[in-house]
C-alpha cells in the first residue's frame, strides 16, 4: 500500500470535485439543471463507456438489471438530481457541509437495513453528527432555508446509493457502475426537462463552465478511485472532508459566500464525527481480521 500517494491523490480529488460544483454552479446561473444533467450525465456516461471499453469491458450488460444496480441507479438519480438543484439555491459551502454526514447515514443504514454490527460507540457518533446536521440546516429558527432540504434529500439519495453499491455483485466492474449512474442522471435530467422545458443554446462561456465541469469531476472520479485502490481505506477516506475547506474557500473568492458561525460548528461536528466513525470501523475491521487468522492458526494446530 502507497498510502502517502493515496493521500494525495485523495485531496487531489476532492479538490476537483469542489472545482466542479463550481463551475456547475456558474454554469447554472444561466442554464436550466435538467440542461446541465442531461449534458454531465450522458457525456460522462459516455467518457466512462469508452474507458471501459479500453479495458476489455462493455457496459451492455445483463448486471444492469440486477437489483442493487437497479437501486443504486434510482438513489443516483434522486442524489445528483437534489444535489444540482441545491446548488442553484444554497451556498456551496453549506450544501458541501450536509453532503459531509453521507456516510454517517450510510453506517446507520448498514446497520438498520444490512445488519452489520454497529456498536455503541459509533450510534453515540452518528447521534452527535446528525446534531451537527441540525445547526447547519436549523429547522424551526429565524436562519431556516427551506432550500437547505434539497441538500439532506441529496445524502438521503448518495447513501442508498453507497449502501446499494455494496449489495452489487463483483463481477460488475467499477467502470460499468459509473458509467451507468452517469446515464441514470442524463435521464433524470432529460425527465426534469420534459416537465419544465426550457432547454437553452449554452452561450460560449457556458459551454466553458460545463466543459471545466466534465474535465475535472472526470479526473476527480479517477483519483479518487486511484487513491482508495493504492492506499489503506481507512488512512485516506479520511481526506475527503478536505473537499468542504476547498469549497468554503471557492464559496468566498468566487461567489462572495460566506458562512456563518453555526454552520463552522456544524460542520467540525460533522467531520469531527465522521472521521471517528471511520477509524471505528477500521479498528473493527482490524480485530475482525485478527480473530479470522487466530481461528485458523488454531484450526492449523489441530
Amino acid at each position: 500500500m502507497d498510502n502517502m500517494r493515496g493521500i494525495i491523490l485523495m485531496v487531489l480529488g476532492m479538490a476537483g470535485f469542489a472545482a466542479e460544483d463550481m463551475f456547475i454552479k456558474l454554469a447554472a446561473s444561466g442554464l436550466p439543471v435538467g440542461q446541465i444533467l442531461v449534458v454531465l450525465g450522458f457525456i460522462g456516461a459516455l467518457i466512462f463507456a469508452l474507458y471501459a471499453r479500453l479495458n476489455g469491458t462493455s457496459v451492455i450488460s445483463k448486471g444492469f438489471f440486477h437489483p442493487a444496480v437497479v437501486v443504486r441507479n434510482l438513489s443516483e438519480m434522486i442524489g445528483g438530481l437534489c444535489f444540482v438543484t441545491g446548488l442553484t439555491l444554497i451556498p456551496l459551502a453549506t450544501l458541501t457541509t450536509i453532503l459531509q454526514a453521507t456516510p454517517l447515514l450510510v453506517t446507520m443504514g448498514a446497520a438498520l437495513v444490512l445488519g452489520e454490527a454497529v456498536g455503541w460507540r459509533r450510534w453515540t457518533a452518528i447521534l452527535i453528527g446528525f446534531g451537527g446536521v441540525l445547526l447547519v440546516i436549523r429547522p424551526g429558527f429565524e436562519g431556516f432555508e427551506p432550500a437547505v432540504l434539497w441538500g439532506v434529500l441529496a445524502v438521503i439519495g448518495l447513501a442508498i446509493r453507497d449502501l446499494a453499491s455494496r449489495k452489487v455483485p463483483k463481477s460488475i466492474s467499477s467502470l460499468q457502475l459509473s458509467a451507468w449512474g452517469f446515464f441514470s442522471v442524463g435521464v433524470s435530467g432529460a425527465a426534469l426537462l420534459g416537465i419544465t422545458g426550457g432547454a437553452e443554446v449554452p452561450s460560449l462561456r457556458e459551454a466553458g463552465y460545463l466543459t471545466g465541469a466534465l474535465a475535472v469531476g472526470v479526473g476527480a472520479y479517477w483519483a479518487l478511485t486511484e487513491a482508495t485502490r493504492i492506499g489503506e481505506i481507512g488512512v485516506v477516506t479520511p481526506f475527503r472532508y478536505s473537499r468542504l475547506v476547498f469549497s468554503t474557500f471557492i464559496g468566498m473568492l468566487v461567489f462572495a459566500e460566506f458562512p456563518d458561525g453555526y454552520t463552522l460548528i456544524g460542520a467540525c461536528i460533522i467531520i469531527a464525527t465522521g472521521i471517528y466513525t471511520i477509524m471505528r470501523e477500521r479498528k473493527r475491521r482490524r480485530l475482525a481480521a485478527a480473530e479470522v487468522r487466530a481461528a485458523s492458526a488454531a484450526g492449523t494446530v489441530l
